[in-house]
Protein backbone atom coordinates (compact mmCIF):
# COMPACT_ATOMS: atom_id res chain seq x y z
CA UNK A 1 0.00 0.00 0.00
CA UNK A 2 1.86 3.59 -1.18
CA UNK A 3 1.30 6.15 1.89
CA UNK A 4 -1.64 8.39 -0.42
CA UNK A 5 -3.27 5.03 -0.08
CA UNK A 6 -2.76 4.77 3.74
CA UNK A 7 -3.70 8.50 3.61
CA UNK A 8 -6.67 7.88 1.64
CA UNK A 9 -8.10 4.87 3.77
CA UNK A 10 -7.34 6.25 7.12
CA UNK A 11 -9.51 9.10 5.35
CA UNK A 12 -12.55 7.25 4.64
CA UNK A 13 -12.72 5.47 7.83
CA UNK A 14 -13.51 9.56 9.54
CA UNK A 15 -17.19 9.31 9.96
CA UNK A 16 -17.12 12.95 10.44
CA UNK A 17 -15.68 13.53 7.64
CA UNK A 18 -18.50 11.90 5.74
CA UNK A 19 -20.93 13.79 8.16
CA UNK A 20 -19.70 17.10 6.53
CA UNK A 21 -19.08 15.49 3.43
CA UNK A 22 -15.21 16.09 3.30
CA UNK A 23 -13.43 14.85 0.29
CA UNK A 24 -9.16 14.94 0.03
CA UNK A 25 -8.74 16.35 -2.69
CA UNK A 26 -4.63 16.06 -2.80
CA UNK A 27 -2.00 14.63 -0.91
CA UNK A 28 1.47 15.14 -1.51
CA UNK A 29 4.56 14.74 0.56
CA UNK A 30 3.84 16.64 3.52
CA UNK A 31 0.84 17.96 2.59
CA UNK A 32 -3.12 17.73 2.28
CA UNK A 33 -5.75 19.22 0.76
CA UNK A 34 -9.22 18.44 2.09
CA UNK A 35 -12.53 20.42 1.09
CA UNK A 36 -15.98 20.47 2.02
CA UNK A 37 -19.32 22.05 0.93
CA UNK A 38 -21.22 24.62 2.80
CA UNK A 39 -24.53 23.25 4.69
CA UNK A 40 -26.80 25.05 6.87
CA UNK A 41 -26.63 22.06 8.91
CA UNK A 42 -23.08 23.11 10.07
CA UNK A 43 -23.43 26.71 11.09
CA UNK A 44 -23.81 28.82 13.99
CA UNK A 45 -26.31 30.89 15.40
CA UNK A 46 -25.02 33.80 12.38
CA UNK A 47 -25.09 31.48 9.92
CA UNK A 48 -21.29 30.91 9.23
CA UNK A 49 -19.66 27.54 9.81
CA UNK A 50 -18.94 26.67 13.05
CA UNK A 51 -15.54 27.73 14.39
CA UNK A 52 -15.42 24.14 15.23
CA UNK A 53 -15.89 22.72 11.74
CA UNK A 54 -13.34 24.78 10.43
CA UNK A 55 -10.87 23.59 13.33
CA UNK A 56 -11.98 20.22 12.64
CA UNK A 57 -11.06 20.22 9.06
CA UNK A 58 -7.35 22.05 9.95
CA UNK A 59 -6.60 19.80 12.39
CA UNK A 60 -7.61 16.65 10.22
CA UNK A 61 -5.51 17.93 6.98
CA UNK A 62 -2.48 18.76 9.59
CA UNK A 63 -2.48 14.88 10.54
CA UNK A 64 -2.43 13.57 7.34
CA UNK A 65 0.40 16.00 6.10
CA UNK A 66 2.13 14.42 9.20
CA UNK A 67 1.27 10.67 8.17
CA UNK A 68 2.46 11.66 5.00
CA UNK A 69 6.19 11.87 6.26
CA UNK A 70 5.70 9.37 9.40
CA UNK A 71 7.28 6.08 9.74
CA UNK A 72 5.30 3.02 7.45
CA UNK A 73 4.43 1.46 11.38
CA UNK A 74 3.30 4.39 12.33
CA UNK A 75 0.03 6.91 12.49
CA UNK A 76 -0.79 10.13 13.81
CA UNK A 77 -2.56 12.06 16.98
CA UNK A 78 -2.81 16.01 17.62
CA UNK A 79 -1.06 16.91 20.18
CA UNK A 80 -2.05 20.57 20.51
CA UNK A 81 -2.82 23.18 17.93
CA UNK A 82 -3.35 27.21 17.91
CA UNK A 83 -6.40 28.77 15.91
CA UNK A 84 -6.48 31.82 14.65
CA UNK A 85 -10.27 32.80 12.92
CA UNK A 86 -9.74 35.76 10.51
CA UNK A 87 -12.80 36.16 9.34
CA UNK A 88 -16.79 34.52 9.09
CA UNK A 89 -16.74 31.40 7.45
CA UNK A 90 -19.50 31.85 4.40
CA UNK A 91 -18.68 30.09 1.27
CA UNK A 92 -20.20 28.06 -1.29
CA UNK A 93 -17.48 25.67 -0.12
CA UNK A 94 -13.86 25.72 1.77
CA UNK A 95 -11.03 24.48 1.55
CA UNK A 96 -8.12 23.56 3.48
CA UNK A 97 -4.39 23.17 2.73
CA UNK A 98 -1.98 22.06 5.27
CA UNK A 99 2.15 21.24 5.13
CA UNK A 100 4.79 19.93 7.34
CA UNK A 101 6.89 22.47 8.68
CA UNK A 102 9.34 19.94 10.38
CA UNK A 103 8.62 16.16 10.81
CA UNK A 104 10.99 14.92 13.90
CA UNK A 105 11.62 11.27 14.96
CA UNK A 106 8.69 11.84 17.45
CA UNK A 107 6.95 14.72 16.55
CA UNK A 108 5.83 16.96 13.52
CA UNK A 109 4.67 20.72 13.20
CA UNK A 110 2.45 21.60 10.46
CA UNK A 111 0.50 24.91 9.44
CA UNK A 112 -3.35 25.04 7.51
CA UNK A 113 -4.74 27.58 5.76
CA UNK A 114 -8.55 27.55 5.56
CA UNK A 115 -10.57 29.42 2.79
CA UNK A 116 -14.25 30.18 1.70
CA UNK A 117 -14.97 29.80 -1.39
CA UNK A 118 -17.07 32.10 -3.30
CA UNK A 119 -17.81 32.43 -6.66
CA UNK A 120 -14.66 31.15 -7.34
CA UNK A 121 -12.65 33.81 -5.43
CA UNK A 122 -10.71 31.86 -2.37
CA UNK A 123 -10.66 34.08 1.16
CA UNK A 124 -8.18 33.07 4.16
CA UNK A 125 -10.65 32.75 6.77
CA UNK A 126 -8.26 30.47 8.94
CA UNK A 127 -5.03 29.33 10.16
CA UNK A 128 -3.98 26.53 12.01
CA UNK A 129 -0.06 25.90 14.06
CA UNK A 130 -0.22 21.90 15.08
CA UNK A 131 1.86 19.86 16.39
CA UNK A 132 1.32 15.58 15.96
CA UNK A 133 3.06 12.96 17.53
CA UNK A 134 3.40 9.93 15.74
CA UNK A 135 2.16 6.62 17.61
CA UNK A 136 1.57 3.14 17.35
CA UNK A 137 -1.72 2.56 14.78
CA UNK A 138 -4.80 1.23 17.07
CA UNK A 139 -5.31 -2.33 16.91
Amino acid sequence: MTVEEKIRASFARQTFMTTIAATMSSVGRGSVEIRFPFSHKLTQQNGYIHAGVITSIMDSACGYAALSLAPEDADVLSVEFKVNLLSPAIGDSFVTRAHVKRSGKTLAVCAADAFAIQRGNEKLIATMLATMIHVAPAK
